[in-house]
């Protein structure tokens, strides 16, 4: 059984976000018109994000860790990525997944913080 690629995986999510807010959500305007698939897109990215930093730290167990060991973790190797994570929490886990906000923008900012978290990891683990 081959293992799976954490960066791919998280790519993934990402893009099944990404289809589920173009596809069921439906934007009008700058909203979108249904708050479940908003709820449905955040918890989808916000995973792809814990999916690469899981792979990052080499976190094997399937219990999510919680937020705050991620914060710990992020402010020991990098500050920036830091602040990604914690807009990222609260864009995608928190205004989407739970509020289900219909607010574009945010659904956008949140995924570009996903994508830039994957992007990191994935240049961090290349030359490993």
């Amino acid at each position: 059984m081959a293992t799976k690629d954490p960066v791919l995986e998280a790519k993934r999510y990402v893009e099944n976000a990404r289809t589920i807010l173009r596809e069921k959500a439906i934007k009008e305007d700058d909203q979108y018109t249904d708050r479940k698939y908003v709820k449905l897109a955040g918890h989808a990215a916000y995973t792809g994000v814990l999916v690469a930093l899981d792979g990052f730290f080499g976190v094997k167990t399937k219990k999510r860790k919680d937020v705050n060991w991620y914060k710990e973790q992020l402010a020991l190797v990098d500050k920036k990525v830091l602040n990604n994570f914690v807009n990222a929490y609260e864009l995608l886990h928190l205004y989407m997944g739970y509020d289900g906000t219909r607010e574009a923008m945010v659904a956008q900012a949140g995924l570009k913080r996903a994508d830039e978290i994957i992007q990191w990891v994935e240049q961090r683990t290349a030359t490993c």
